[in-house]
């Protein structure tokens, strides 16, 4: 890819935490990014947890943008949709929204990168999502296929930051071979990371597969504040439909991998990503799934399953293998149902060899460590908080 000759990286200076010691997120600080957005055409990347915080609550923001008079154009959707209701993989086709009248292109459908076409009669690109910081949660892959688009064609993109709720480094670090829309950077499992923070770091080490570069091509961050790396943080809207509070964001991490097998993960119950099980596993807790709004044929549906309840265990700090290795230790190689999206899951085929090998969660993890150190030099280069 050609170096970004031209691109400029602007970062708006912080303003001051709230008295009462709140975080603000990227999109309260509308006071700070409202005069980029004046005159231009906007169109926004958002769903449902693209919102400002006011007195009255929480106002949506394409509602609070349009109040102020900004030129909104579109809405573009991620995985999930913009009302955050879609099922995990569900396709979406966009439409209208009826509250505001904006046309919705999807990006979760036919195509999951911007058209030329959409971008015609638009300036800058907005985009504000909560991240749970973990490498296969698409709405990474979103940005960077926004940041490609706009990049190519010219436009700007500012992302409203918002802080990261799993804010640790850990698990393997993706290799190319095994990049995919649930893992489209070489980065460690859990990050560290921000989306703001992504967003330099793909453009800043020319992670972009952009053609023809844009001289136009702009990256604005909008940071956070009152809040810094280490902290923790409880988001306030739950980011999509399978991970309901904050105990499910934590366990997601250890958990998501057994998408790649036949465990069932909760999808289908009011606990998703909160219990684990089988119907041929053993555990004194059982749980069926059934089909939901957004389970609509979840894994092992109307079968009794057998396994844990993690509702009420302290989650683990980071990227834990317990749960897999347990499962495994019950299951052998059967476990894993299918063994390419378990690989992209994991970001490489190492993971699956070594669980197979019987190898124990500490000599794993000893592998993982050089890949880190690595990745935590390019991380230092880009961090805001």
């Amino acid at each position: 890819m050609k170096r970004f000759s031209a691109f400029f990286l602007i970062i708006l200076s912080f303003c001051a935490t709230f008295a009462n010691g709140k975080v603000k997120c990227g999109a309260d600080r509308i006071d700070e990014y409202l005069p980029i957005l004046a005159g231009k055409r906007v169109g926004l990347v958002v769903n449902h947890t693209s919102v400002i915080a006011t007195a009255k609550g929480l106002v949506p923001l394409p509602d609070s943008l349009i109040s102020r008079g900004v030129d909104v154009r579109c809405i573009f959707e991620p995985e999930h949709g913009y009302k955050g209701v879609a099922g995990a993989g569900e396709h979406l086709a966009g439409g209208t929204d009826k509250k505001t009248g904006l046309k919705i292109h999807s990006l979760y459908g036919n195509t999951r990168k911007p058209r030329p076409e959409w971008l015609d009669d638009i300036d800058i690109l907005v985009f504000d999502m909560q991240d749970v910081g973990a490498r296969f949660y698409t709405y990474l892959s979103t940005l960077k296929n926004v940041l490609e688009a706009a990049s190519e064609c010219g436009k700007e993109v500012m992302v409203l930051d918002r802080p990261n709720p799993n804010d640790t480094i850990d698990g393997p670090v993706l290799k190319k071979e095994f990049a995919s829309f649930v893992g489209c950077l070489e980065i460690p499992l859990l990050h560290g990371c921000t989306l703001g923070e992504l967003a330099q770091m793909m453009v800043g080490e020319n992670w972009l597969e952009a053609n023809n570069t844009s001289p136009d091509f702009q990256l604005i961050v909008v940071p956070c504040s009152g809040w810094q790396h280490g902290e923790p943080y409880d988001v306030p809207i739950a980011p999509s439909p399978n991970l309901p509070n904050s105990h499910a964001i934590s366990l997601y991490p250890s958990l998501c991998l057994f998408e790649g097998t036949d465990i069932s993960v909760g999808r289908g119950t009011d606990f998703p990503f909160e219990v684990y099980g089988h119907p041929l596993m053993t555990g004194r807790f059982t749980f069926t799934p059934r089909p939901s709004a957004s389970n609509k044929n979840p894994l092992q549906n109307a079968k009794h399953c057998h396994g844990e309840d993690l509702r009420n265990v302290k989650t683990p700090i980071g990227f834990s293998l317990e749960y897999i290795l347990n499962a495994y230790s019950q299951r052998g190689e059967k476990l894993v149902t299918s063994t390419s999206f378990f690989d992209r899951l994991a970001g490489t085929d190492q993971l699956r060899i070594q669980i197979y090998l019987g190898m124990k969660e500490n000599a794993i993890r000893a592998t993982w460590q050089t890949d880190l150190e690595k990745f935590k030099e390019i991380r230092s280069k880009y961090i805001l908080y």
